[in-house]
């Protein structure tokens, strides 16, 4: 009897342990920012991204297609995450272009 109780002790210390040594996400009105890069190259495109304490994280960058053309099109490709307030990590890649928008994503529907 004493060393179940002493079992059952233990597992919740050590859970309890854990759960303080995991390092929390920061709510969304305390988050800041971790990294944040941006190489505007001008007319011909960009790249940015950026990371914040609240598990938010982007990338993103743009070329101009078929430039001084008719056709001519800035393609954008990126993705962002973020944790949702059930925990769980949503990613959202996309595609914008002359084509429209094009997001994909594991959380959206298929066709």
């Amino acid at each position: 009897m004493q060393s179940s109780s002493f079992c059952v002790l233990a597992i919740c210390a050590f859970i309890l342990a854990s759960s303080i040594s995991a390092a929390p996400l920061d709510d969304s009105q305390h988050a800041t920012i971790l990294r944040y890069d941006n190489d505007n190259i001008g007319t011909d495109g960009y790249n940015f991204g950026y990371e914040t304490s609240d598990g938010i994280t982007r990338q993103e960058q743009a070329e101009l297609k078929n430039a001084g053309t008719e056709q001519e099109a800035l393609s954008v490709r990126g993705s962002v995450s973020w944790v949702a307030p059930d925990g769980q990590t949503y990613t959202l890649h996309y595609i914008a272009d002359e084509n429209g928008f094009q997001p994909q994503g594991d959380h959206l529907p298929h066709n």
